[in-house]
């Protein structure tokens, strides 16, 4: 497996405000799933707007490996499906690089396919735990041996008779669900997974749009999702929005450098993803989403933002499923505003691309921001203008990388970080798009 070279960068505030209307890549949680439901289906499915960064890409390259036809048409993607059971054996490992999303999702697919498949990742994701996948996914019939400490490479034997799965989640987890899910596509009967929160559907509202049979009930301040088994999934066109997660990146930088004023246009709007917009809000900000619309059964918006003088915020735990992949640039601005900042309930931070809590609490220390972890809470002390001249170690992480640059643009000496060269798994062109309003990214 090659190695890409380490790419630092530095950010330093710049000298104008951030200015200009944009639009971010395709959101990576759709882009994953239309690829994998294109490939369970039966007919030609159509995908505009995906998400062309590396993690995605090894998803098609997966599925392509599978026995599904993948090819790129103009700007669109075409996916010819093999229907449900009708995946054929890879005759590689398969390598999902820096994708936990493609690797516990692809999981409970391969988990109900009566084959032995082997797949592994970078470094990163070697390290990354797929116990909580496993564990669910063994009661389908299927066999699963791992590294210790259930981690990649991780060797899959499908169920020959695969039986539907009744599960609890422990933990919400978008990831787990959606992988249950799947596997529950080539079984017989019934599968159910019940969440103790509720955490983002695009699952559940892909299945509807390629026609299988989903049902949501309210449970507790959860839901329970039923799925019924061995449904003939039919090709439909899919329109990927952009991803809220990336859209974090410039919107927050806008908030912190003055006299800023942004418009990102066509963000997806899932209202189980956008807590990141409502705890900004409760900061201060001046967010505006207009041009309010549905495309392809998700809500999408056009975001406009203005520079604002944050406050501090108390985030509740129960709020993190809708926002799971925010905290990083959250706590930024975070770091930024005036008092003393909670953001509760983080344990599932602790198994991302790094300890993300972890990491991201170094990366503010590292910008001269006092910081704490309390059990699974960040406290952060805000500054209006924090001290900054830090160097930043990303562990290989994306939002961690993209969460220092923004920093640096608020800070009053620069902001560096050892590696970018993961940047482009969940937002190719990133860089280049921040320079493009504005922003001073360059190399030390």
């Amino acid at each position: 497996m090659e190695t890409q070279p380490a790419r630092p960068l530095a950010a330093r505030r710049p000298s104008t405000p951030l200015a200009g209307e944009i639009a971010v890549p395709g959101d990576k949680s759709i882009s994953h799933r239309a690829l994998m439901f294109g490939a369970l289906a039966v007919g030609q499915t159509r995908i505009t707007g995906l998400l062309e960064g590396e993690d995605v890409l090894r998803t098609a390259a997966a599925m392509r490996a599978l026995g599904a036809e993948i090819t790129r048409d103009g700007g669109d993607w075409l996916v010819s499906g093999r229907g449900i059971g009708g995946l054929t054996p890879p005759e590689d490992v398969l390598d999902m690089g820096n994708s936990g999303t493609a690797a516990r999702l692809l999981a409970g697919i391969l988990a109900t396919h009566d084959f032995s498949s082997v797949m592994t990742g970078d470094a990163s994701l070697r390290k990354r735990p797929m116990g909580r996948v496993i564990e669910p996914l063994k009661a389908s019939g299927a066999v699963f041996t791992a590294r210790e400490g259930n981690r990649l490479p991780l060797t899959i034997q499908g169920a020959r008779d695969a039986l539907p799965i009744t599960y609890r989640l422990p933990v919400a987890s978008a990831q787990v669900k959606s992988a249950i899910l799947l596997a529950g596509l080539n079984a017989r009967g019934i599968t159910e997974v019940e969440e103790p929160e509720p955490t983002r559907d695009h699952s559940e509202n892909m299945l509807t749009h390629f026609g299988a049979q989903v049902k949501v009930t309210q449970a507790g301040r959860g839901r329970m999702i039923r799925l019924t088994g061995q449904p003939e999934l039919r090709a439909a066109d899919v329109v990927v929005p952009g991803d809220p997660s990336s859209a974090a990146f410039p919107l927050v930088a806008g908030l912190l450098v003055a006299g800023s004023k942004l418009v990102i246009n066509g963000v997806g709007l899932n209202p189980l993803r956008t807590g990141l917009f409502d705890t900004l809000r409760e900061m201060g900000a001046e967010l505006e989403i207009r041009d309010f619309r549905i495309q392809g059964g998700e809500n999408v918006g056009d975001i406009h933002v203005e520079h604002t003088a944050l406050v501090a915020v108390d985030v509740p735990a129960g709020r993190a499923p809708s926002m799971i992949d925010e905290y990083p640039v959250l706590a930024v601005a975070c770091a930024c505003a005036r008092g003393v900042s909670r953001l509760r309930g983080l344990s599932e931070l602790r198994v991302k691309e790094s300890d993300r809590l972890a990491a991201t609490a170094a990366m503010l220390r590292a910008g001269g921001v006092r910081v704490e972890i309390e059990g699974d809470d960040l406290i952060i002390h805000g500054s209006t203008q924090p001290a900054g001249g830090g160097l930043v170690e990303t562990h290989m992480d994306h939002r961690l990388a993209m969460s220092a640059l923004v920093f640096g643009q608020a800070t009053r000496e620069p902001m560096r970080i050892d590696d970018a060269s993961f940047i482009d798994t969940s937002f190719p062109g990133f860089v280049a798009l921040m320079r493009r309003l504005g922003a001073d990214i360059s190399v030390p």
